[in-house]
Order: structure tokens, then sequence, then C-alpha cells
């Protein structure tokens, strides 16, 4: 496992920290880090399943690791069995460029931990990401970006509605199907069929940003 310093540095480079676990539930102390990562510079990914589409601090739930974004640290807040089923499903992917994988106390899980280890990534446990980042006074320089989401229409015709929010904006659950929500990083950068597609209508002297937020309109 990393020594301190040499997870001091690495952190200090990571823009993205992808939390799994973190949903509505404010008593989850994912929710919390979610937070709490943010107001130290980070760009944070909170992932659930169940709550995506929604926000918890201003930064929108995605669903999933979806293939083809950028993973630089993954934070596991989850039930041991849960952890163990995530790692699986990324060592399975044979990442040119592996994340750094945290298990936050109580998500640790001894075979996957090895796992991780026989394949040569980096692994933190026994440790919390929030404590860490404070006892270390780890801050970076915040970057501001806007999201997306697509969802079902709900007038039952069949047609999605694509939405651009600000950085920050709030947002409850949706009461229809989402198809798709992420930042500006995941549209750039996401295989998810959607982000695909929106790339494909961007205009000459035109960048993507500019796209999204022109078929929002």
């Amino acid at each position: 496992m990393m020594g301190e310093d040499s997870l001091v540095s690495k952190i200090s480079d990571i823009n993205s920290i992808h939390v799994i676990g973190a949903g509505l539930n404010k008593e989850r102390t994912a929710h919390t880090a979610v937070g709490e990562i943010s107001q130290r510079g980070w760009r944070v990914v909170p992932v659930h399943p169940r709550d995506a589409g929604a926000t918890v601090s201003g930064t929108p739930i995605r669903s999933g690791l979806e293939e083809g974004v950028k993973l630089e640290l993954v934070v596991l807040f989850l039930a041991p069995e849960r952890a163990q089923k995530v790692v699986k499903e990324l060592l399975l992917r044979n990442l040119k460029s592996p994340p750094l994988i945290w298990y936050q106390p109580g998500a640790e899980d001894e075979t996957s931990i090895n796992w991780l280890e026989e394949a040569g990534w980096r692994v933190v446990y026994g440790d919390c990401i929030v404590r860490f980042l404070k006892r270390n006074n780890m801050v970076i320089s915040k970057i501001p970006l806007p999201w997306f989401r697509q969802v079902i229409d709900s007038d039952e015709s069949g047609c999605s509605i694509w939405t651009a929010h600000e950085y920050g904006e709030s947002s409850e659950l949706p009461v229809t199907q989402v198809e798709w929500v992420g930042d500006l990083f995941d549209l750039e950068e996401s295989n998810h069929n959607i982000p695909k597609y929106i790339r494909g209508l961007v205009n000459i002297n035109e960048d993507l940003e500019d796209c999204a937020r022109r078929l929002a309109n």
C-alpha cells in the first residue's frame, strides 16, 4: 500500500474522484463526502444507480462508471461484497492506466484487494479519504463544469428531453427515466451512445459545450 507522502503527491495530481455509493441518503457518509471533497477543489463524481439524475451538493449522480471516461481515483463507500463486484468489473476492463482504488473503512474486501495488488494496481484501505485530505490540508484549484441530462419526456410520446445545467445547480430525482447524465468531461470522453451522438452534432466553429447548450434550447 502507498505511504502517506506518496499518496499526497498522487492525489495532488488528480482532478477527478469517483465516489461509489454516494446517493441521496443524507445519513450516509458517502453523501456528505461529496460536498466535503468538492469544497477542496476536486471534481467529484457520485455514482449511485438508483439516484442517478439527481444531485448531491450540486453535483449530478451518475448511474455507473461509463467506459471511455478517465478514472483517476475510485473511492468505494460500499459493503465488502459490493466493493468486490465493482473491483471485478474494473479489472475486466483491462484499463491501460488503472485508477487508484480507495476502500473506505467498512468496505475492505480481502479477496478483491489481493486481486488488485496482484494486478499491480494501487490500493488504499484502513483510512478515510475525507480525513486524509483534511489531515494533509489538501486543496486544489476547482474547475467549474456545466452538466447535462437526458430523460424520457413525461408526455408518453417516447421522445427525450436534453437539458443543460450550470455548475453547482441542484436538481431532484427526475420523475421519468434518466437516459444519461454527466458533466462536460463525461460528454467529451464517454463511450455511451448519447454523448457519442451529441459529439457528432458539433458544427464548424462550435465547441462541444456550445453544441450541448444549443441542443438544450
